[in-house]
């Protein structure tokens, strides 16, 4: 049987201050303040269990399952922005949304084997996960390929070198550590700083995304 995995960044100071909040109102403050990650965290922190025995279902491994889980609170993460929750019998449904979203990226997401998933539930939480990726998005094309080679494909700053030499980039492998630096620097100073907070303070976290 599968496990649900606990989620400790619930005990945060910061967190812990948000549970007089209903859902509808942490939605409300997550789509007011796209600056801040601690109201999407507390819905996760909130919902996370739920989500995981969802995914459960559809998968025959931990480490499937905790992959599908990411996966399917980015797709939340991405979709949250723009929804609208109403308390009125006609509207949309909090938790039906989440569960619906939950079951079409189920359906959407080809799963890989177990050997072939590098996702750690511990290494990267899916709020970590999603501002992070966030950060990619809005680094330069240069540094998201240079941190991307790096962190997902393990690549070696002679093999970088190499294929951006293919590409008509001339960067010797010498500097690709100072590229590597400067995305890393950029990524950091993109996250909220509560997120920042939360997962890298206490350095309990890692941040290796997919």
């Amino acid at each position: 049987m599968l496990s649900i995995p606990t989620f400790p960044e619930a005990n945060h100071d910061i967190l812990r201050s948000l549970a007089i909040y209903s859902d509808r109102e942490l939605i409300s403050l997550h789509q007011l303040h796209p600056e801040q990650g601690k109201f999407f965290t507390a819905l996760f922190c909130r919902y996370g269990a739920i989500v995981h025995s969802v995914v459960q279902h559809a998968v025959e491994s931990q480490l499937q399952a905790d992959y599908l889980f990411a996966v399917s609170w980015r797709q939340i993460f991405q979709e949250l922005q723009r929804v609208k929750i109403s308390t009125e019998p006609e509207g949309t449904n909090w938790q039906n949304w989440l569960i619906d979203i939950t079951g079409s990226t189920i359906h959407r997401v080809k799963i890989p084997q177990p050997a072939k998933i590098r996702y750690a539930l511990t290494a990267a939480p899916p709020p970590l996960w999603c501002y992070l990726d966030r950060g990619l998005d809005r680094l330069s094309p240069l540094s998201r390929l240079i941190v991307v080679m790096t962190q997902n494909l393990k690549w070696n700053e002679q093999r970088i070198s190499a294929y951006l030499q293919g590409e008509g980039q001339k960067i010797p492998a010498t500097s690709i550590p100072e590229y590597l630096a400067e995305g890393y620097q950029q990524l950091e100073a993109d996250l909220p700083q509560d997120i920042r907070h939360i997962y890298l303070d206490s350095l309990v976290f890692h941040t290796s995304p997919p």
